[in-house]
């Protein structure tokens, strides 16, 4: 019996993976039909790492990836806090910044982020706070942004008085501090400016502005309460439609 299209190509595909699979053989290991001493020693890249947060900056940084996953999730993955891998032969030279984002391609649920992989991020973001240790030692942090291959680093620190804001560009092949006046400066690549605002519940707050409004680019709260005072206003409208058609008839 001839087996049918899809049997040979199930065969196919098992074969091609009995033949790429490593073996470990006696005195030795076999991959892709060669011998090698031994068997590769793997290498663990972790999802995740409990550090403590307060409550003001677990705030502002989802506040943040609010925004930027409304305005860009369609064009760009947008990350927030996760792992990001740039040395596929040192799991230990990693950085988790508050927000990133990679333009070119759709968002999706991402654990880690491995450059060599998906590419380095074009923004990266963070946000300053005491309670998080691996803000003391910037020099160090930048050094490793700089081999990450992140093109603008914004670093928002809210703690201080006044608030600071400060944006790195990479310019060939280095991060290079750019000026920033008065807590304002426009994104390279995103459509807008970071802005630096009073918020009735953080106090400061790192924000996106658009340039062609001349808006802040909302959260998730703000483009709901936006649509509902859009729907009261439209309402109002017609119940001034209907009496106005009432008075005449």
């Amino acid at each position: 019996m001839i087996p049918d299209a899809s049997g040979m190509l199930e065969l196919t595909m098992a074969r091609v993976e009995a033949e790429t699979t490593p073996v470990a053989t006696d005195g030795g290991f076999e991959y892709e039909g060669r011998r090698y001493l031994r068997a590769p020693v793997p290498l663990h890249f972790p999802e995740f790492e409990l550090v403590p947060e307060s409550k003001r900056h677990l705030k502002q940084r989802t506040a943040l990836f609010e925004i930027l996953e409304l305005a860009f999730s369609d064009c760009a993955a947008i990350g927030c806090d996760q792992f990001l891998y740039w040395d596929p032969t040192d799991p230990a030279q990693c950085l988790a910044p508050d927000a990133f984002v990679r333009l070119g391609r759709p968002d999706d649920l991402f654990r880690s982020w491995k450059v060599w992989e998906r590419g380095a991020p074009e923004v990266a973001v963070e946000i300053i706070s005491e309670s998080d240790a691996r803000d003391r030692d910037w020099d160090g942090k930048l050094q490793k942004y700089r081999r990450s291959g992140v093109q603008e680093l914004v670093r928002f620190d809210p703690e201080c008085e006044p608030p600071s804001l400060r944006i790195w560009d990479a310019v060939d092949g280095d991060l290079v501090e750019r000026t920033v006046d008065e807590l304002c400066s426009p994104s390279r690549y995103l459509k807008g400016s970071w802005v630096v605002v009073r918020d009735g519940v953080v106090g400061s707050a790192l924000r996106l502005r658009d340039e062609a409004t001349g808006q802040l680019y909302p959260t998730a709260l703000e483009r709901e309460a936006a649509a509902l005072r859009a729907q009261s206003a439209a309402e109002a409208r017609v119940r001034e439609l209907e009496a106005e058609l009432r008075r005449r008839g």
